[in-house]
């Protein structure tokens, strides 16, 4: 008797977890260099960036629900708006926004296609 299979996880989720949770360490550095700039006063500078921080752990928290996308994409426009504060965050914002949208796309046409799939077995074993 064979144990029977685990479901593999969606890809899309994995891609999406894996973007959000690097964007908290990516905030954490951009709040250090605008500390560093001075852009501001200290407190301020540490509280947006611990909100930017929690964001992204909210939106990865979130991404088991249906409204995950949405959260998703607004820290990647929220990532892109910090490059109005720290010009190389315009930088760092576009590139992490195109993984996001990369990662949306191609998780989803995995998991469509892992579908596919699992149908096909499933219709092979009942034959």
């Amino acid at each position: 008797m064979r144990p029977a299979r685990r479901p593999q996880r969606s890809a899309r989720l994995i891609f999406c977890l894996t973007v959000l949770s690097l964007e908290v360490f990516v905030v954490f550095f951009a709040t250090l260099v605008a500390f560093g700039l001075e852009l501001s006063e200290p407190g301020v500078t540490w509280v947006v960036g611990g909100v930017g921080m929690l964001l992204c752990i909210v939106a990865a928290y979130l991404q088991k629900y249906p409204i995950a996308l949405v959260a998703g994409y607004v820290v990647q426009a929220l990532l892109l708006l910090s490059g109005i504060l720290v010009p190389m965050m315009l930088v760092i914002g576009i590139v992490f926004a195109a993984i996001w949208v990369t990662g949306v796309w191609l998780g989803g046409k995995i998991d469509a296609e892992r579908l596919e799939r699992l149908r096909a077995e499933r219709a092979a074993a009942a034959s």
